[in-house]
């Protein structure tokens, strides 16, 4: 499998409001950028579409070190997933999940590939972090003039 070190980062000025998302990823000697928006979203929403991106960019099964900052996205991924599928894709409280369309999205994706999750602090000087952050704003600016 070939291994695969990706960042990812949404954006969202206004929350709704205008969003975009990045992915950096790295393999071997080789980086890819990618990055996109949505006029009226949420940040939420914008943290997982750059997941769900990023590893559907990836033509074959990988190996993927996935670095995100979103505290949405790592609890859905490690405490809250699991329950909501039992529950048939509701909450604890038998609300419908939110964003549940991109979950599933993301759930296909991540039975694609073998991911490991690590979760850094966003502004903090991660390399990659940064440049997914810078990324994700372009992607605002690929919808409107923010």
């Amino acid at each position: 499998m070939t291994a695969v070190e990706m960042w990812t980062d949404g954006a969202c000025k206004g929350n709704p409001g205008v969003g975009g998302w990045g992915v950096f990823m790295r393999y071997g000697h080789h980086e890819k950028e990618l990055f996109g928006g949505e006029a009226l979203t949420t940040n939420n929403r914008m943290e997982l579409t750059a997941v769900i991106e990023g590893l559907r960019a990836l033509t074959k099964p990988c190996e993927v070190a996935l670095h995100v900052d979103s505290s949405y996205v790592m609890n859905g991924i490690q405490k809250w997933m699991p329950g909501w599928k039992r529950n048939g894709w509701k909450t604890s409280d038998k609300k419908p999940v939110k964003n549940a369309e991109l979950w599933h999205e993301l759930d296909d994706e991540l039975a694609r590939h073998q991911v490991s999750w690590t979760w850094v602090k966003g502004h903090s000087g991660d390399p990659g972090n940064e440049r997914a952050d810078e990324l994700a704003n372009k992607g605002v600016l690929t919808v409107s003039n923010v």
